[in-house]
């Protein structure tokens, strides 16, 4: 027989953790009658590296109570296959995680590089899947939600791109399409796709920290005339604004957008 402290010693887990695990009814030493001190035999070490097993693969307290009610070989590969299906989920969002970051890190180099400069860059592909008046229009929030790029599903105005359609004498129209970037991988497609092989690009500052809540769009609207003109590049009336990047500093939001404004 074994006590708590050297039973806890052999197997390397915590007194607490035997302890819960009898409270879970997943060991049950005996009790010595004069002293109340636990006492563990063979089987009760059996019981607690079995239950320690299947806590390795991450199975929970609950399912480990019912194998130890009786479950037939059949009935733990039953189990193993649910598990094993978990894991490969968490693994699958797990790349999607790692894809998002990366995506982000590279945003950042991007804002670093081209915040308030102009360049000729490609629109590369992205599909419509759907228009909203404004990215206030809660009412058609459910058609955003299932078009977005999010991990979490939650709502992402990054789905979302502002297109302004002007001339010379001001803006024609201001709408928000519903986008989703399209993959290399991808066969179908149900919605219209838009790309430019040749656009001005740059990255603008959005937010109170850079404008003090003022509206932008005229300022935006004169440098990127101006750029067309250095470029020697003839605009085609029409923008198309993404959100790149939100962040706070000093406790006022920064807001940077990619703009793209195909040219002749």
């Amino acid at each position: 027989m074994y006590t708590i402290g050297q039973v806890a010693a052999f197997l390397g887990v915590s007194r607490d953790t035997l302890k819960f695990y009898e409270d879970k009814e997943l060991v049950r030493p005996k009790q010595d009658a004069e002293n109340g001190y636990r006492k563990y035999d063979r089987f009760d070490i059996y019981d607690i590296t079995t239950v320690n097993f299947y806590r390795e693969m991450d199975i929970e307290i609950k399912t480990i109570q019912e194998l130890r009610r009786s479950k037939s070989l059949s009935g733990i590969r039953s189990i193993l296959e649910v598990k094993e299906q978990e894991v490969l989920e968490d693994i699958e969002y797990k790349k999607l995680l790692l894809k998002k970051l990366r995506i982000v890190k590279e945003d950042c180099e991007k804002i670093e590089q081209c915040l308030g400069t102009y360049t000729i860059k490609e629109m590369a592909p992205i599909e419509v899947k759907g228009e909203m008046e404004h990215y206030t229009s809660y009412s058609e929030y459910d058609r955003l939600k299932e078009s977005t790029d999010s991990l979490k599903k939650a709502v992402v105005l990054t789905s979302l791109r502002r297109v302004i359609r002007f001339n010379d004498k001001g803006i024609l129209e201001d709408k928000f399409l519903i986008v989703k970037k399209i993959d290399d991988d991808e066969n179908e497609k149900e919605g219209h796709i838009i790309a430019y092989p040749q656009c001005l690009y740059t990255v603008i500052e959005d937010g109170r920290y850079s404008t003090g809540g003022k509206n932008t769009d005229r300022y935006v609207e004169a440098g990127l005339r101006k750029a067309a003109i250095e470029h020697g590049a003839e605009l085609t009336g029409l923008v198309y604004i993404n959100l790149l990047l939100s962040t706070y500093e000093d406790g006022l939001e920064r807001v940077f957008l990619e703009m793209y404004a195909p040219i002749k």
